[in-house]
């Protein structure tokens, strides 16, 4: 059996020890067994928190874990599954304000932005970054989380979040889950009818890069590639 939480010395407690010396001193499985809270008649929230990094492999990897699959964690039910799912949102969504600001020169700024982010990513996601006159980043938008193998978005949804944002520089960027970054035909010709319907706006297509695992390419880069 199991120690419980409250039969665990104090300074060994998550809540006390975060409390005490602060919470880049926990562990990824105690900040995780805060969330988690309770435990069950077998397991304390640490060795639940653990198990679901081992099922994760890792603490990124939990954000590829459905809510469906968390809540058949056993002690894991509905709302800690709900709560899970929305802290990792809000990791994300914080990341992506990191990126806030920063000047892109180069097809690697952006690789290096999503490039972590991507790597446990099971669908095809489509991000707009909006950029201001000095290409200085203000803002990332997720346009459409797509099929395995493709995204299905309007061009006249991209060119909206651009004017709604009153700017006229634009970079969009998505992954392929399969890891290799190879732009598809499909890839291509959305990014040529997407550059003809921002020229028409005049707004910018700066890029359009595509992230495979640990690794990127440019679609303007390309030798094929008529801009």
């Amino acid at each position: 059996m199991p120690l419980k939480m409250k039969e665990l010395p104090e300074l060994e407690r998550p809540y006390e020890k975060l409390e005490k010396y602060g919470e880049k001193m926990l562990s990824d499985s105690e900040l995780l067994a805060i969330i988690i809270k309770n435990g069950t008649k077998e397991e304390n929230s640490i060795d639940i928190a653990n198990r679901i990094l081992l099922m994760s492999d890792t603490l990124k990897g939990l954000q590829t874990l459905s809510l469906t699959e968390l809540k058949n964690i056993k002690g894991i039910g509905k709302v800690k599954a709900i709560q899970l799912k929305a802290i990792c949102e809000l990791a994300k969504r914080m990341n992506q304000e990191n990126g806030i600001g920063i000047q892109v020169k180069y097809p690697k700024d952006i690789a290096n932005l999503f490039i972590d982010e991507f790597k446990f990513e099971k669908q095809e996601v489509l991000k707009l970054i909006v950029l201001n006159s000095k290409n200085n980043i203000i803002k990332i938008i997720d346009i459409a989380n797509g099929e395995t193998d493709y995204v299905s978005v309007g061009i006249k949804q991209i060119l909206i979040e651009v004017i709604r944002m009153q700017a006229n520089r634009m970079i969009i960027v998505h992954n392929h889950p399969s890891g290799d970054s190879t732009p598809s035909k499909q890839d291509i010709e959305f990014t040529q009818r997407l550059l003809k319907a921002a020229k028409m706006l005049e707004i910018k297509l700066l890029d359009h890069i595509v992230i495979g695992y640990n690794k990127y390419e440019s679609i303007f880069s390309r030798r094929d590639f008529d801009k």
